[in-house]
């Protein structure tokens, strides 16, 4: 496990703190969240430079199925 220490403006900590968002569980979503959305962002951004032909709709369909397989994966791996 990982420690680490954030400076934040004092009326940014204290709105964060109320809504609950200063919490490890809290950050640790957001983090996961902003990575995925990342990897969707990478993703997409590689399939906007591909040739059409080489993206089918069969293909497209089959990287869903298998991000989603793989969003469930670590969805039960966190017990969530």
């Amino acid at each position: 496990m990982t420690t680490i220490q954030v400076t934040l403006p004092d009326d940014l900590a204290r709105k964060a703190t109320e809504a609950g968002l200063l919490s490890a569980a809290a950050i640790q979503e957001m983090l996961r969240e902003q990575l995925r959305r990342r990897a969707g962002e990478s993703l997409r951004e590689m399939w906007s430079l591909m040739p059409d032909e080489v993206l089918t709709p069969e293909i497209e369909q089959e990287v869903a199925e298998a991000v989603q397989a793989y969003r469930a994966e670590q969805r039960s791996r966190r017990g969530g």
